[in-house]
């Protein structure tokens, strides 16, 4: 049983080599429901805390072709999209390989 809640708390994977940055409000359920998905899969990410940071959400909405909702999700400096799309991604299998995928140098 306590290993069992040891691998639930730790969920870093090693499989997982790409980059991962998101754009997020700390109260935004979307952005909430995108890092759990990302922490589910053991997922190291770069946050980016904009609440109330007009430079940082025209900074965001620069890298994420005008997009200006949060959350904001970038695999390898590539723009998938907000939550829905991460979760799309994740449905279809398309999610783990790109997330194996090392960052570009």
């Amino acid at each position: 049983m306590l290993s069992f809640l040891s691998r639930l708390i730790d969920r870093h994977s090693d499989d997982v080599v790409a980059q991962v940055e998101i754009y997020t409000w700390q109260t935004c359920p979307y952005c909430i429901r995108a890092k759990l998905l990302l922490w589910w899969k053991g997922v190291e990410f770069t946050e980016y805390k904009i609440d109330g940071d007009g430079g940082a959400r025209v900074r965001m909405a620069e890298r994420a072709n005008g997009r200006k909702s949060v959350p904001q999700i970038f695999i390898n400096n590539e723009h998938i999209g907000g939550c829905d799309e991460l979760y799309a991604l994740d449905a279809k299998g398309q999610l783990a390989p790109l997330l194996t995928e090392p960052a570009p140098l």
